[in-house]
């Protein structure tokens, strides 16, 4: 986790960033400055359970105090640039960071509860043929502390203060890379006295990077963990997800089977259907005989169209087709309707496309 941040325009003097840091090291910093240890537990609630976007909201802590916090310390949220809101509810936001690149969130109307899918990286490095954010490459990792903010942020701006239900890790970036920012976040995350989203309530979605994956499970944090797995063979899934050389699929399922899934918890297969590619029913039998004997559940999810890429939507019928061949084998399969399609709802598409307008594209 990177917990300061220089200043290199004026030449400042780093200042350590408080978001993202756990009550412990919060105690340790403020002792350090002759604060009582209760006031890194105020702080810690303003943080994490309060979302305080600036000092000046922690009204209980004791004037000098505050100011020695203004004076040495930053929060180290970052900004929002501009929220579209989809006629299906949906509301993409994106987000400036501190170098004025952008990421993205997704708040996904469910019902009578919010799932807000959040970003790890800025750009991502595993380049899925299908997925607009490895369309604009990859730039750098995410702090914990700009991870955390998107919830902060997106609760203050967009939800009405209230943290969503559900947390994803499933927008820019792929977040078993960046493991050193996500696990201090996922804490932070599910933490009783810090956001107290519940672990059961948080999923983390990888392309498939094996040593993240076991890293994960060694974390223990009962979080649930989602593979895009987008095809039932190594050819297709090389084709559209160049990661399969490194983490072909005999060796990405046996890292499955041996994930520590806690009683009742299935590991989730997302499948994203690409019409004419992957969608037919011998990928769909092929499917079953790969992920036979796995707990697990499968998420069908049909393409959400983007004009720079190359991959056609496939037909409701098709998709139907699909899942009944699933169903018949007695797997558990949802099929995901992409949500915000009329506001560049995919990964990546709301990024990219501001990214290309300040460049004057």
């Amino acid at each position: 986790m990177s917990s300061t941040r220089t200043t290199e325009a004026c030449g400042a003097q780093e200042r350590p960033i408080l978001l993202g840091r756990s009550l412990a090291e919060l105690t340790a910093l403020v002792t350090a400055a002759g604060a009582p240890p209760f006031r890194a537990k105020q702080l810690h609630h303003w943080l994490y359970r309060r979302g305080a976007l600036n000092f000046a909201e922690m009204h209980n802590l004791a004037r000098d105090f505050r100011a020695w916090l203004e004076a040495h310390t930053e929060i180290g949220h970052i900004s929002l640039a501009t929220i579209r809101e989809s006629a299906d509810g949906t509301r993409k936001l994106l987000f400036r960071l501190h170098d004025n690149r952008t990421v993205e969130s997704v708040l996904i109307r469910e019902r009578n509860w919010w799932t807000l899918c959040v970003s790890s990286q800025v750009g991502c490095a595993v380049d899925c043929k299908f997925c607009m954010t490895g369309f604009g490459g990859y730039q750098r990792q995410m702090t914990t502390a700009e991870i955390l903010s998107q919830i902060i942020l997106a609760a203050r701006h967009a939800n009405g203060g209230e943290y969503p239900r559900n947390v994803v890790f499933m927008g820019m970036g792929e977040p078993m890379l960046n493991l050193d920012a996500v696990l201090p976040a996922l804490r932070a995350i599910t933490d009783p006295d810090g956001m107290a989203i519940a672990a059961r309530r948080v999923t983390v979605s990888t392309a498939g990077i094996l040593p993240g994956i076991e890293r994960l499970g060694e974390a223990d944090l009962g979080v649930n963990i989602a593979i895009s797995l987008n095809a039932s063979n190594d050819r297709t899934r090389t084709e559209i997800m160049p990661i399969n050389k490194v983490y072909p699929l005999e060796r990405l399922l046996s890292a499955c089977r041996a994930f520590p899934l806690q009683r009742r918890k299935r590991i989730t297969f997302e499948y994203v259907l690409l019409g004419g590619l992957n969608d037919s029913d011998s990928d769909a039998r092929a499917l079953v005989r790969l992920l036979h004997g796995l707990r697990c559940k499968l998420n069908l999810i049909p393409w959400n169209p983007d004009p720079h890429l190359p991959f056609k939507r496939p037909s409701e019928d098709r998709v139907r087709r699909f899942q009944q061949i699933l169903l018949d084998h007695h797997f558990t399969v949802s099929i995901r309707y992409s949500k915000g399609l009329d506001v560049g709802g995919a990964c990546g598409q709301l990024a990219g496309h501001w990214a290309a307008a300040q460049a004057g594209a």
